[in-house]
């Protein structure tokens, strides 16, 4: 087992990417904190991974808040005593709309969830990293950080801070033997497929955006645990600040 021994927290574990990047770490080992703002969702996912031999505890936890991200490591060290890998999962999305038609309140939202929960979990989590002698964040950006379009400005922003901050967080925090790394999706069939297309979803409209990805396809959680299992695990022991772009060759 790749995570055997280690304790992770994956926010916005209760769907979607975070959903799958919790169940996968479960089954290689991991105990796992599945925190998310829905408490019944990260129950359910909590609950799964028990039912089937593993660990794990759930927590509400709205990542934009500091004393919410403080209450999420207290659990997790309260239930399985250390912490060693972060997943900065948790994120949203304005609509895909004109960049004059997003709202300050939509604005404020998007930097909060996406980019400040980032600060929360480095203030919250850095000393004990330090205090252990080492730990892993892994931050769930987005092509979109690299490959901005039209309509989701904002959110484009948010997620290119996400990439340029772990870069930065890398640097800063290799000689405490932190590591920091993101992982870049396409889009994928979650709960933000919608805002995130601007118009529903149709197999016309999905279609016309697997146009422009050469694989054909969205990314899965399954794609996106992989990704993050070996940024976590100790075979990426002298990986840090990369940007690993899970998306069919949306990118290319």
């Amino acid at each position: 087992m790749r995570l055997a021994g280690k304790v992770a927290v994956v926010t916005g574990g209760g769907s979607g990417f975070g959903e799958g990047i919790a169940n996968l770490f479960a089954r290689e080992g991991a105990r796992v904190v599945v925190a998310d703002i829905d408490e019944a969702k990260a129950t359910g996912v909590a609950q799964a991974i028990e039912q089937q031999g593993g660990q794990a505890r759930a927590v509400r936890a709205d990542v934009s808040k500091g004393s919410d991200v403080e209450a999420m490591r207290e659990v997790a060290l309260a239930a399985f005593g250390d912490v060693g890998i972060v997943v900065n999962n948790a994120g949203t999305t304005h609509r895909n709309k004109p960049i004059l038609d997003i709202t300050e309140d939509e604005f404020d939202r998007v930097q909060a969830v996406n980019v400040k929960s980032l600060y929360w979990t480095a203030r919250h989590f850095i000393p004990h990293f330090r205090q252990r002698g080492g730990g892993v964040f892994v931050n769930i950006a987005s092509t979109a950080a690299i490959r901005p379009r039209p309509g989701l400005v904002w959110y484009n922003a948010s997620k290119g801070a996400v990439v340029t901050a772990s870069k930065a967080m890398a640097a800063e925090l290799g000689p405490d033997n932190i590591r920091v790394n993101c992982v870049n999706p396409v889009i994928g069939a979650t709960g933000l497929l919608e805002q995130f297309m601007g118009k529903p979803d149709t197999p016309e409209n999905r279609a016309s955006f697997l146009a422009t990805i050469p694989m054909g396809r969205m990314s899965t959680p399954a794609d996106i645990a992989a990704a993050c299992l070996y940024l976590a695990s100790d075979e990426a022991a002298f990986v840090t600040g990369t940007c690993l772009e899970v998306d069919g060759g949306r990118c290319v």
